[in-house]
């Protein structure tokens, strides 16, 4: 239930669906400690877990990750050629890379990666599951195959959705330092010193393990919020008043709450 939905409602029920909205986003995290407890078990890595995530990786990963890389490059080409014409004509070039650097790698690519992956693959369970209550399943049986579904592929639906925004961010992150060296320094292999310097100043240590954590955060958050709302939706029998998959709204709040963390974490 919506937390907006308690302004159309009694007075007296608001203490209840507050506790009830709350409890969601308990259950939202103890649904991810469950699936990581699960991922690090070694009894949860028979055969079928095995060739199930491996599909999952394939479906989420590789068939998007060309396609992804390459869109990536193109809109990061136009971005870094206006920075870079923006920063001489204010005769500040010795800048730009290093913008370039943290404005694209630090902090647009990651994010990217996880939205694609959400739309691409962390919500796929709405099709495969909710859509069976729309296709003349019962309600009952709907909710059975959808929580099956489930259960049967959380660990590897979270294992590929993190690995999808990691592979996703880290190919495309390198394919834009590629093309910013270029940009800035052309063909000639005598501005590599000087670019290195640069990158190894943006990227120290504490960056860099703040870059990493945030990616696997950005991919736990893909992989587990939407399945944990679809489990609310069938656990309390909620009805959709939308086509909005559910957890969307809270998908994209915690996206961008890691991400303002992020950014307060390295600059405030």
């Amino acid at each position: 239930m919506p937390l907006s939905s308690l302004l159309y409602m009694k007075p007296s029920r608001w203490g209840v669906h507050a506790a009830r909205y709350l409890r969601s986003w308990w259950n939202m995290l103890h649904l991810g400690a469950v699936a990581l407890v699960m991922a690090l078990s070694p009894s949860t890595w028979n055969r079928a877990n095995r060739l199930a995530t491996s599909r999952h990786i394939h479906a989420s990963t590789w068939q998007v990750l060309p396609w992804f890389t390459l869109l990536t490059a193109l809109v990061s080409l136009v971005i870094i050629r206006i920075v870079l014409v923006t920063a001489q004509s204010y005769g500040l070039s010795r800048f730009a890379l290093e913008m370039v650097v943290r404005v694209l790698v630090l902090e647009l690519i990651p994010l990217s990666a996880a939205l694609f992956a959400a739309l691409r693959s962390g919500m796929a369970f709405d099709a495969a599951a909710l859509g069976l209550a729309r296709s003349g399943v019962p309600v009952d049986a709907a909710a059975g195959e959808a929580l099956l579904r489930l259960r049967r592929d959380l660990v590897p639906q979270v294992l590929a959705n993190a690995f999808s925004v990691l592979s996703l961010a880290m190919a495309s992150s390198v394919v834009v330092l590629v093309l910013a060296y270029l940009n800035v320094y052309g063909l000639s292999p005598w501005g590599i010193g000087d670019y290195t310097r640069t990158v190894g100043r943006v990227f120290d240590p504490t960056v860099t393990v703040g870059f990493v954590c945030k990616t696997v955060l950005f991919g736990l958050a893909v992989a587990v919020i939407p399945s944990a709302a679809i489990l609310d939706t069938l656990r309390h029998g909620w009805r959709q008043r939308s086509n909005v998959q559910p957890g969307a709204l809270r998908l994209l709040f915690v996206l961008l709450l890691i991400e303002a963390s992020s950014l307060a974490l390295k600059y405030v």
